[in-house]
């Protein structure tokens, strides 16, 4: 189920109102998230419900298992299990055809045979993200950071959370459990910030990515077709496309989880205003770069040790991150790209030098700080044609136009209207969160506000959802990873 599709605009009114009526029972209601959250899920495929059954059902019991083992041997065992149960699936449905016909095209090429072919496994949705929000838990028991909860209802609600589950924030169950364990009362306020942040979130989506989407498909279709200068353009416009679909997402996810009283963790800080590539991964995908943070880069001994430890160990972080995004060289490409980015910043020690908000106190940034973010947004525009191509050849194809001399010609303008819109959207999302840059979303206000004012900011959001909408908006980006 889409959140920007009529099934879902019919679906969480209907579930918003169940569940507060549910209210005077805390296990009831926790159940009833348990049915909606397989509805939702369910409502793509069904039959991959009992993926999602399996991945709690053993990570709830090895838990208990990891709570009441006093063996070291045995708890590594049982920690064992839930990484080879939530890897093993995950590798099984997303890299077992990659790995098989990349096999096979090595060894075809080198005159031998290779009998094992691929099987065209659908990749089910959202198996990236509720795997790895269910293994960390599994993992935080084991380190003894979190106690295991015996309450079934309780993990399956958290695994199940119907907001989040298909495409994030990746949730930690040290922030979520206690949330599900506690009775929740209706706070009006809440409920109204969580509606406006849907609504920013749905603005990114629809008027933003979607637009900009249409151009992109239609340019990177045949990037040889294409001049230096409109290819450089469409390049751009996926930059802003990618932000406005999956920080889109994780907006309305946040603001519906707000909703049902409870608070997700920011999952984007409005990365295209960093200084440098630390700072934008500091603030993009928040909650997968700290997770592989937290349970990979730490444990493989993070910055400790000599400069040739500190390189391993981060490149090893963005190659994972890089492959964790889908079954293809190109994005192994674009988490290599990122690291080498990462690297200069990391041997100086200078990864952690910009951690406050760019321009704080001013209405304005300075000019170093201008040309600090154009930089950076350069060198992401750079990895993301990685990130967009569908092969390193259809890359490299992108990046020989934009060096040759058509860059310095006009871009071609197709499809006037939708690429305005798209502008619009960009435009409007840039001012927005500029002035909101040291809040949690573009939309947001406090109390201060006039309230006509902020009602006029409302509709106005609305209407150019309405005006701008294309036809045949799609799903989101990240469904497919």
């Amino acid at each position: 189920m889409l959140f920007n599709s009529l099934d879902f605009a019919i679906f969480l009114p209907i579930v918003f109102v169940l569940y507060w009526l549910l209210n005077s029972n805390l296990r009831v209601q926790n159940s009833f998230l348990i049915l909606t959250g397989f509805v939702f899920y369910g409502w793509w495929d069904w039959r991959f419900l009992g993926l999602l059954i399996f991945t709690s059902g053993t990570d709830y019991l090895v838990a208990i298992g990891l709570e009441r083992a006093t063996s070291e041997a045995r708890r590594k065992a049982l920690l064992g299990v839930s990484l080879v149960a939530n890897l093993g699936l995950l590798g099984y449905f997303k890299y077992y055809d990659f790995f098989i016909t990349s096999f096979h095209e090595a060894f075809t090429f080198m005159g031998l045979p290779f009998g094992l072919r691929a099987l065209g496994l659908v990749l089910p949705v959202g198996i990236s993200f509720y795997t790895f929000q269910s293994l960390s838990y599994t993992i935080d028991v084991y380190r003894r950071q979190l106690k295991a909860t015996s309450d079934p209802i309780t993990f399956f609600a958290f695994v199940s959370f119907f907001p989040q589950m298909l495409a994030g924030p990746i949730e930690r169950a040290r922030n979520m459990i206690p949330q599900f364990l506690k009775p929740r009362v209706f706070d009006t306020a809440m409920a109204r910030d969580g509606l406006r942040q849907m609504l920013w979130g749905l603005f990114k989506k629809i008027v933003v990515a979607d637009n900009c989407s249409q151009i992109v498909n239609m340019l990177y279709a045949d990037p040889s077709a294409h001049s230096g200068s409109t290819m450089a353009l469409a390049t751009v416009l996926f930059a802003f496309q990618i932000y406005g679909d999956f920080s889109g997402y994780s907006d309305i996810a946040i603001g519906a989880a707000r909703l049902f009283g409870f608070e997700l963790m920011r999952n984007f800080a409005f990365p295209y205003f960093s200084r440098d590539i630390a700072e934008f991964w500091r603030r993009w995908h928040i909650s997968l770069s700290t997770w592989f943070r937290d349970y990979l880069y730490i444990p493989l001994g993070g910055s400790r040790g000599n400069k040739a430890f500190v390189v391993r160990n981060t490149m090893i972080i963005f190659l994972v991150s890089g492959f964790w995004h889908g079954a293809n060289w190109t994005f192994v490409a674009w988490g290599a790209i990122n690291g080498l980015f990462f690297l200069p910043l990391v041997l100086q020690d200078k990864h952690r030098s910009m951690l406050g908000t760019v321009a704080e106190g001013r209405a304005l940034p300075s000019v170093r700080e201008l040309l600090m973010m154009l930089l950076t947004f350069a060198m992401a525009c750079f990895a993301w044609i990685f990130f967009r191509a569908q092969s390193m050849g259809e890359a490299f194809e992108v990046i020989g136009q934009i060096l040759s001399r058509s860059l310095f010609s006009m871009p071609e303008l197709p499809i006037p209207r939708t690429l305005a819109y798209g502008l619009l959207g960009i435009a409007i999302t840039l001012v927005f969160e500029w002035i909101n840059r040291e809040r949690q979303y573009g939309l947001q206000m406090d109390g201060r506000s006039v309230r006509p004012v902020r009602y006029a900011l409302y509709y106005g959001i609305i209407a150019v959802i309405i005006l701008c909408a294309p036809l045949g908006g799609g799903e989101f980006i990240y469904f497919q990873f």
